[in-house]
Parts: structure tokens; C-alpha cells; sequence
């Protein structure tokens, strides 16, 4: 909410003073905004001290940062059982409790043999050893009692039985469905882990933050497989992509603060071309934005980029990248962007106009939506194409009335140093006009980060970015992204790596038509 300098108190006259010095220095908007609130936050330490408030986010940085830290020491383990097992059976702890006696019990008859495999004679029941994991379905907690009968061979005494059932987590007790409605709520949901073991509490399930990682943790491990089959169809396999970034704070190790990494995803989404590869979104993470990291993510790719400005893209379009360079295609929400805000805060005519031109060539396009691309290239070049050649020669000619430095013409030129890759999905239908498809798929990191603050080391980005691949790549096939993962960690550990890929949403979706979201 924009505060009245008028009612601020007389104590804040050094604020003031400061956003006018800085306002003649025409600092880029963003600097401005970190300074003033740096300044804003420093008067009001001056006046009240640290506030209850602030030590309760003192408490909770240290509660995601021990949760990170937990998570990623799971993780680690995940790929090694038999190490984690050890580890976790050396441990000094207390007894494990035993799960609440009030939540419903589901049998899970693991049978026997009906003969004895080492003799071929008859058996006899001799016993059972039962194996009891939590559970969660929509709304409720279960506990499934895993019950595997023992049989003794009347021939020659020898007890056979059948196997353990599979768990994720090593010597753990959680249930697939547990595991992907922990993953779904802080990836999708947004709930950290402790506030998520608040919320099991009070249904009479005690499960410390330390635990809920450690599963967390295993999960992504095991997941990882198919999310790298999942990135490797998509980068090789696609001929259009949306690219974009976001920043996500990473813990620095020992030092109590942030740093500023990245999460980058790439889109491919035919929907509004009609074309026949199904949709999906990927996540990378990197501790930087340096340049080798788009080149490095997109090695195996060869085909149109759909991005913003950012210099970091400008070695993907050159000749000496390996496997030639990839094609540009720049967004036009990025140079409409530019322009309204121009127009929200000046209300400039000129501004309005090249608001209406840039509108009217979305008013074609929501007519092409869904056409193939040839239909749409014929439409765009008879009808589009022209009007961007006029939007061109006027802003050409209103660059000549605007001030050099004015934000509107800051905007045109913007608009007009980018004019080649602007105007290429007026030649080809499969191009969208802008890069809306991967600002979408960035707006759930937007809003977590907002509430676990900060990635806990460089491998919860990475793991923050296999849960996001799944969970957008889910939701963009129209599943319901928690029976997805659901489904997929009950099947994957004995599921054969050669058929892997009928694991990946759009082949689940076929395989699982009741799973669709609503």
C-alpha cells in the first residue's frame, strides 16, 4: 500500500530526504525500492526495538533452516539403504512409538507359497509377522497393516514367507500416499514442514519435523530417475520451448544468511497450436544466473526459444554454440508490460495508443488459439503482420516528440532493438506471442517463497526443482497432481527401468483415466 509523505511522523524526515535524492539520481526502480525499505526498516529498530514479530521470524528462518538441513542429509542417504539403515539403527534414540491406537487399521495380506520352493512339499501355517506403515488418503489418516503369513513345510521344516513390502524410506513407516500429500503441501500448498506436523497433531499424529524430512528427503531421491527421463523428453524432444527464471534464496552454510540462486524452468506447451506432444514443465536449479547455465540445460535442444531479454539467453543464438544456434522468439507481454506502466503512471495518450495497437494483435490471436499452425501463420502474415509493421513506423516517428530519457521511450526502444525475434511467430504458427506459458509456471515458487523463505543448501533448490517438475508437469496434464505421485511411489521402486516412462504424466493419464483433476 503507497504511504501519504504527508502523514509520516517528523522523525522520518531523513526518509524523506532520501527518496528525493535518489529519485534525481534516476536509480533503476528496483535498487530504489531495496534501499527505501532497508531505510524504512532501520527508523523502526531505531524507535521500538526488536519486536515479538520479529523474533518469531528469527524463529521460524531457524526452523526451515534445520528442516533444509535434515532434508537434505535424507536425501544423501536415500540412494545407499543398507548405509541408512546402519546409521539409523546406531543411533541413540528413544524407542520408536507406537502408531495411534484411534486411526482405522487396513490388512495387507502379503500370501505365501502354496508349496514349498525348496522341496515341493505341502505347508502349514506357522505364523504371520505384521508391518504397520502410515498412510494418508484425502482427508484422513490410515494406518495399512502389512500382515506377510509364514508357512513351515511339513517335509522338510524349512519356513518360507513372502517379502517385505517395499517403503521409500529406509526402517520408515510412511505410506505412499503420506509421502505425496507431504511432498503436494509444501510444493503446491506452500506449508512448510513444521507448520505441516502442526496440522497432523491435531489429528492425534505426532510427527516431528526431523521425521517428516528425513521422508521428504527419500522421496525426491527416488523420484529423481524419472524426472531425469522426464527433462531429457522434453529439452530433446520438443521444437518450441518457453524459458524464464526466478530467484529463490539459498542458505549459506555456517554463515546464518542467504544467497541468491536461481530455479529455471522450460515449457512446452502445443495447446494453442494443437499439436500432438503433450504438455510438460522442467525445473533446473543453479546457486548463479551466469549464462553456462541455459546452455547447459538446453544442450540437447534445437529449436525456438520462446524468452525475455535476458543477456544470460544470448549464447544460445550464437554460431558457436554446440549443435548451432537455437532461433529467438522475444514476448510481446514483456513490451506491453513496459508500456502500461507508463500509462498507469502518467496516463500518456501515446502510451494508450501503443497499448491499443499491441492489443489488437491479441485480439487475432485469441481467434487462432487452438488452429493449426499453418492456419495460423496464413492468418497472422494477412492480417498481424501488417498491423506490427505499422505499430513499427509509429513508434519510430513518436520516438522523435519523446524525450531521449523518458520511460515511454525507454520502452520503445526496448520494443524496437528486440523487432526480429518480436515479430518471428508471425511467420511461424507454432511461436506464441510471449512467454506467459513459463511466468505461469513460475508463479507456485513465487508464492512458497514467500513462505519457506529460502532453500536450506544448493541441493533443496535441486529438490525443490524435481518436486515442481512433477507437480507442474501433473497439473498441466490435468491430473491431480497428489493422486499422481500417490500412484507413482507405490509402483516405482519395483517398477522396470526400461518402462520408466509409462510413469510420466501423460502416459499415467492414459493408463489412469478416473485420476483427472475436477
Amino acid at each position: 500500500m503507497a504511504i501519504d509523505p504527508a502523514l509520516l511522523p517528523d522523525d522520518v524526515d531523513a526518509l524523506k530526504r532520501l527518496i528525493v535524492v535518489l529519485s534525481r539520481e534516476a536509480v533503476q526502480a528496483d535498487t530504489l525500492i531495496e534501499k527505501l525499505r532497508f531505510e524504512l526498516a532501520r527508523l523502526k529498530r531505531a524507535r521500538f526495538g526488536a519486536s515479538s514479530e520479529k523474533l518469531g521470524e528469527r524463529v521460524e528462518q531457524l526452523e526451515l533452516a534445520i528442516e533444509a538441513l535434515e532434508t537434505d542429509a535424507a536425501e544423501r542417504l536415500a540412494p545407499t539403504p543398507a548405509i541408512a539403515e546402519a546409521m539409523e539403527a546406531a543411533r541413540l534414540r528413544p524407542a520408536r512409538r507406537a502408531l495411534p491406537e484411534h486411526l482405522p487399521r487396513e490388512n495387507v495380506v502379503h500370501a505365501g507359497p502354496c508349496t514349498c520352493p525348496a522341496c515341493g512339499g505341502a505347508l502349514r501355517r506357522i505364523g504371520e509377522d505384521v508391518t504397520e506403515s502410515l498412510d494418508y488418503v484425502p482427508g484422513r489418516f490410515k494406518v495399512v497393516r502389512h500382515v506377510r503369513e509364514a508357512f513351515a513345510c511339513r517335509a522338510c521344516e524349512q519356513v518360507v514367507q513372502a517379502p517385505a513390502p517395499h517403503h521409500a524410506v529406509p526402517r520408515g513407516r510412511a505410506g505412499p500416499g503420506l509421502l505425496a500429500h507431504i511432498a503436494v503441501a509444501k510444493f503446491d500448498d506452500h506449508l512448510p514442514l513444521y507448520r505441516q506436523a502442526e496440522i497432523y497433531a491435531r489429528d492425534g499424529v505426532d510427527l516431528a519435523t526431523s521425521t517428516l524430512s528425513g521422508w521428504l528427503g527419500a522421496t525426491a531421491a527416488s523420484l529423481r530417475p524419472l524426472v531425469d527421463l522426464l527433462r531429457r523428453e522434453v529439452i530433446v524432444g520438443s521444437a518450441v520451448l518457453h524459458g524464464d527464471d526466478t530467484p529463490i534464496p539459498v542458505l549459506a552454510p555456517g554463515s546464518g544468511k542467504t544467497r541468491t540462486g536461481r530455479l529455471w524452468t522450460y515449457v512446452r506447451d502445443e495447446r494453442p497450436h494443437g499439436g500432438a506432444r503433450p504438455s510438460a514443465t522442467v525445473f533446473f536449479a543453479s546457486p548463479d544466473r551466469r549464462g553456462e547455465r541455459p546452455l547447459a540445460h538446453l544442450a540437447g535442444f534445437s529449436g525456438v526459444l520462446v524468452a525475455d531479454g535476458y543477456a544470460g539467453f544470448n549464447g544460445l543464438y550464437e554460431k558457436a554454440r554446440p549443435g548451432g544456434p537455437l532461433m529467438e522468439a522475444a514476448c510481446w507481454a514483456h513490451v506491453r508490460r513496459k508500456i502500461f506502466d507508463v500509462h498507469a503512471a502518467t496516463g500518456s495518450a501515446l502510451a494508450a495508443e501503443a497499448l491499443a495497437r499491441i492489443g489488437a494483435l491479441y485480439g487475432i490471436e485469441r481467434e487462432l488459439h487452438g488452429k493449426p499452425p499453418d492456419a495460423r501463420t496464413r492468418e497472422r502474415q494477412a492480417r498481424a503482420k501488417p498491423l506490427a509493421a505499422a505499430l513499427k513506423v509509429w513508434a519510430e516517428r513518436s520516438l522523435t516528440q519523446l524525450p531521449g530519457r523518458s520511460e515511454l521511450a525507454k520502452a520503445l526502444r526496448y520494443m524496437l532493438a528486440r523487432w526480429s525475434a518480436l515479430t518471428r511467430a508471425f511467420d511461424d504458427g507454432r511461436i506464441a506471442l510471449d512467454n506467459n506459458a513459463a511466468e505461469r509456471a513460475l508463479r507456485g515458487v513465487a508464492v512458497g517463497r514467500k513462505n519457506y523463505l529460502f532453500a536450506g543448501s544448493d541441493l533443496g533448490a535441486e529438490r525443490a526443482a524435481v518436486f515442481y517438475t512433477l507437480i507442474e508437469t501433473a497439473k498441466l496434464n490435468r491430473l491431480d497432481p497428489e493422486a499422481y505421485l500417490r500412484d507413482v511411489l507405490t509402483r516405482i521402486a519395483d517398477h522396470p527401468a526400461k518402462r520408466l516412462a509409462d510413469l510420466l504424466p501423460w502416459n499415467w493419464t492414459l493408463a489412469q483415466p478416473a485420476a483427472h483433476a475436477a
